[in-house]
């Protein structure tokens, strides 16, 4: 028995350093399930706190559960299927899921908004901060990594993977504020304002640019097979 357990575990490791797809596919579960318990927690602060920066970031993650749900879901689904059923069924949940993704960016206007503002409950210390902040520099920089090896995958790890990026785009958006909440000075604070908007903008732009990119992408994969 404990030979077949290390013959299986083996096998998964093997399979988890060679097939990128299966990689991502298992990351994103993991991602589902961290999502999860982030909105979990958000919707529990914006009912208790009537916060409505919890409850538009709660929104968001709630979106995001959706979207990484539907297409772990059709993997799943679709995994004994021929090559070119596979190709159909993504193709047709990729148009689901990007106009999701849309509806996801525009959702973002509001904690953002009151991210600039200054106006996100903050009420952890600096400790808390710098462990969050090694957190984000770990999700972004992972993201990153993965984003530039995607094109040659299917469609939907693609989608995938461009979600984890504008989820590590949001926690850098949420860790600046954080930072600047704990670490900022009474006198500092229409600096702090102009600073955040700035990069704020420049983040969201930065993620509505990324959405776009990746449905010209799978337009352009789509004339290319042609």
């Amino acid at each position: 028995m404990k030979y077949i357990r290390r013959q299986q575990i083996k096998l998964l490791r093997k399979k988890w350093s060679e097939n990128y797809s299966f990689k991502t596919l298992i990351s994103s579960t993991t991602s589902l399930c961290v999502t999860t318990l982030f909105a979990l927690y958000h919707g529990f602060l914006w009912l208790v706190l009537s916060s409505t920066w919890h409850g538009s970031i709660c929104i968001f993650y709630l979106l995001l559960i959706v979207i990484r749900g539907i297409i772990l879901l059709t993997e799943y689904k679709i995994k004994m299927k021929s090559e070119n059923a596979k190709q159909f069924w993504r193709q047709k949940v990729f148009r689901v899921t990007t106009a999701l993704l849309f509806l996801l960016n525009f959702s973002l206007a509001l904690p953002i908004s009151l991210m600039v503002l200054l106006e996100k409950p903050i009420n952890i210390g600096k400790i808390p901060a710098i462990a969050m902040a090694a957190y984000t520099t770990y999700k972004i920089t992972r993201a990153i990594i993965h984003i530039r090896k995607y094109k040659i995958y299917h469609v939907l790890v693609r989608e995938l993977r461009t979600i984890n990026l504008i989820d590590a785009l949001v926690s850098i958006l949420t860790l600046q504020n954080t930072l600047i909440m704990v670490n900022a000075s009474p006198g500092e604070g229409n600096n702090m304002l102009t600073l955040s908007a700035i990069s704020s903008a420049g983040i969201y732009l930065i993620i509505i640019i990324i959405t776009i990119r990746l449905l010209f992408n799978n337009k352009g994969n789509r004339a290319n097979q042609r």
